[in-house]
């Protein structure tokens, strides 16, 4: 089956109809980069969230489940970097919940209809002045254009190199369907129902619940799939709103165009958590692992998971080292018992070094080619049963040390 959405290569979360976006700096990073941002919808967007499972979580995502509770409907999303407003205790629960007031009287919105985020260093209180001076500018700043996706994107980073985007359109009742989507995230990276921080916005008509659905099924195969260094952040959150713009007959499982609309759904959250897992603090390759062959696709997402964040996976991978031995351990303490230990299968690309569980001779030079570019592929089949997973992850090196060694200062 063929691709049912076209990707937009210059789309960002304004390519929707209905949205606007915007950024700017207000005090918080040490630098002059942007530091605060906002997506804002023209009308009453239908929202799903879902949220880190980390029990510390971060005053922002408070006020936001807050927000959705009301009516399930979103208008803006603010944004913050360089402070994660965590486990700040009862003042950090008022600022998140000041800067939702004050960006919804600034763009003249009720204040339910309004997400927060935040990111950044953890126990620190909010510069709420320079805050509050950012948010008076902001509606200024919102555009439609693609300056207003680039200035928003900019305004979520942290430690991120790159600005990370994906866009599709499909088309939905013979009408054009946008599905795009910003996300940020580079360290502090293994999602447990949420990424670090995404936004999609969608034109889409489609009821919240529906959208909720989907969001977390997208979730489950593709945010909640890689790793950075193993570390659920106490912010973590994956925000979708969907204007209903485009004019289509609101979505349903038994849409003719609902499976279309859900793949491109799943690619935008997979364009966006591979670019997460390729940006990881000091990595030099994306790591790609996919397990074969296993009982359930449960069983291979635990293992794919188990290799793509072993610190010993991730060194050889550093190191151009085509030291299999850790792979298969890797398999073997996942936590899945329902495994043959005698028939697994594994590749480096498209180098064969473990057949039936047993060491296959091969070409050390050209695995350590193969290993010294920027994506390895591990491919494990357990030849056991049908179920399969993909998940992505970058290499460890000298430099992750090094960010995260000096990361408050």
């Amino acid at each position: 089956m063929g691709k049912t959405y076209e990707i937009v290569p210059d789309g960002g979360v304004t390519s929707p109809k209905g949205f606007k976006a915007g950024g700017l700096h207000c005090g918080l990073k040490k630098t002059d980069r942007h530091d605060l941002g906002v997506i804002y919808c023209e009308v009453p967007a239908a929202a799903a969230a879902v949220y880190t499972t980390n029990l510390f979580q971060a005053a922002p995502l408070q006020v936001t489940r807050e927000s959705l509770a009301e009516e399930g409907v979103l208008r803006a999303v603010l944004v913050n970097s360089g402070n994660a407003n965590a486990c700040t205790g009862r003042q950090g629960e008022d600022d998140a919940r000041a800067m939702r007031s004050g960006i919804a009287e600034a763009l003249g919105i009720p204040k339910h209809q309004v997400a927060v985020a935040s990111t950044g260093v953890i126990g620190e209180l909010l510069k709420m002045d320079r805050v509050h001076a950012g948010i008076a500018k902001l509606p200024e700043r919102l555009s439609a254009d693609e300056r207003g996706s680039d200035d928003f994107c900019q305004a979520i980073l942290t430690t991120d190199l790159v600005k990370k985007t994906a866009c599709v359109r499909l088309t939905v009742d013979g009408r054009e369907v946008v599905i795009a989507g910003a996300a940020k995230g580079s360290g502090m990276i293994h999602p447990n129902m949420a990424t670090m921080l995404g936004f999609v916005t969608t034109d889409a008509a489609i009821p919240a619940p529906l959208l909720q659905e989907l969001l977390r099924e997208s979730t489950d195969v593709t945010f909640n799939m890689i790793t950075v260094d193993g570390d659920t952040s106490t912010n973590d959150m994956l925000v979708a709103m969907a204007s209903g713009l485009a004019g289509n007959k609101p979505l349903s499982r038994d849409h003719a165009d609902f499976a279309a609309f859900a793949d491109g759904l799943r690619y935008v959250c997979e364009v966006l958590a591979k670019a997460i897992a390729r940006d990881g603090e000091g990595a030099t390759k994306l790591i790609e692992t996919t397990v074969v062959g296993a009982g359930s696709d449960e069983d291979a997402r635990a293992i794919a998971k188990t290799i793509i964040g072993s610190s010993l996976v991730k060194s050889a991978a550093f190191g151009a080292d085509a030291n299999w031995g850790r792979i298969i351990a890797a398999v073997g303490r996942a936590g899945v018992s329902d495994i043959d230990v005698n028939t697994v299968d594994i590749r480096l690309g498209d180098i064969s070094v473990l057949e039936q569980s047993r060491p296959v001779a091969f070409d050390e030079e050209a695995a350590l080619a193969y290993l010294k570019g920027d994506t390895v592929a591990i491919h494990v089949d357990l030849n056991h049963g049908s179920g399969r997973a993909v998940a992505w992850g970058c290499d460890l090196t000298y430099d992750y040390v090094r960010i995260n060694a000096a990361y408050r200062t």
